[in-house]
């Protein structure tokens, strides 16, 4: 029976929808993107990785000590292990503050605070996903004045990243191929379908599709279930 988390793993596949967009945007590759996650519980750590399924490169992760690092005495073994695909790869230690100077984009789902003398050390068009409700981690107002593209969990801004964007049509598609379990492909794929749903329309303030847009359970629908054949997961 697969099992998915939609907390955990919704939050990563909409979030990686909106940041295709966003990364369409502002210009940006993956691979030359450096993230910054605030919160490294279940959600922090799936939106991780799947970020490095995407193809990121640069992501540091952190709990409300700072980085999750190898050069910490402190880490759980779950921390130690996203720790070393994440900041061992490029040597990213120390606080929030450290982490923020020069990252292209903030996630939060901590529900800490980021002062914004820290926000405004960003790198130029910065990307902000404040998601902590009610209260986003860095407010929207703030988070414009030095970024380009800002989202938060609220339905009333610009936006919105919610998990109901996810976890019908990706239950629609692994019950419709009777698939064995929920991979990594089939969540990439429907961030993917969640993406191009915007398509030419992209803007600032629309990069992720609205909750209620009637294409979104069933182009979610149908690209997972064609990932769960491809990964070989699918029994019907």
């Amino acid at each position: 029976i697969p099992v998915f988390h939609d907390d955990q793993h919704g939050t990563a596949v909409v979030s990686l929808a909106a940041l295709m967009n966003a990364l369409r945007l502002t210009g940006r590759t993956p691979e030359s993107t450096r993230v910054v996650i605030s919160g490294a519980g279940a959600a922090g750590v799936a939106v991780a990785k799947i970020l490095l399924e995407y193809g990121v490169k640069d992501i540091a992760l952190l709990d409300r000590v700072g980085v999750l690092s190898s050069a910490r005495g402190d880490l759980t073994p779950h921390k130690s292990a996203i720790a070393a695909v994440t900041a061992d790869l490029t040597g990213r230690t120390g606080t929030l503050a450290d982490a923020m100077d020069g990252a292209d984009v903030y996630i939060g789902v901590s529900g800490g605070t980021v002062p914004e003398e820290v926000v405004a050390t960003m790198a130029p068009d910065a990307i902000i996903f404040a998601m902590a409700n009610p209260n986003p981690e860095i407010h929207p107002d703030v988070a414009h004045q030095h970024a380009r593209v800002v989202a938060t969990g609220r339905s009333d801004f610009p936006n919105q990243i919610n998990n109901v964007l996810a976890f019908p049509g990706i239950f629609r598609g692994a019950f419709d191929v009777r698939a064995s379990a929920i991979t990594e492909g089939m969540k990439v794929a429907a961030a993917e379908a969640l993406a191009g749903l915007v398509g030419e329309e992209l803007t600032e303030d629309y990069v992720i599709p609205a909750p209620f847009d009637p294409r979104v359970g069933p182009a979610v629908a149908t690209a997972v279930a064609e990932a769960a054949r491809r990964d070989g997961v699918a029994r019907a």
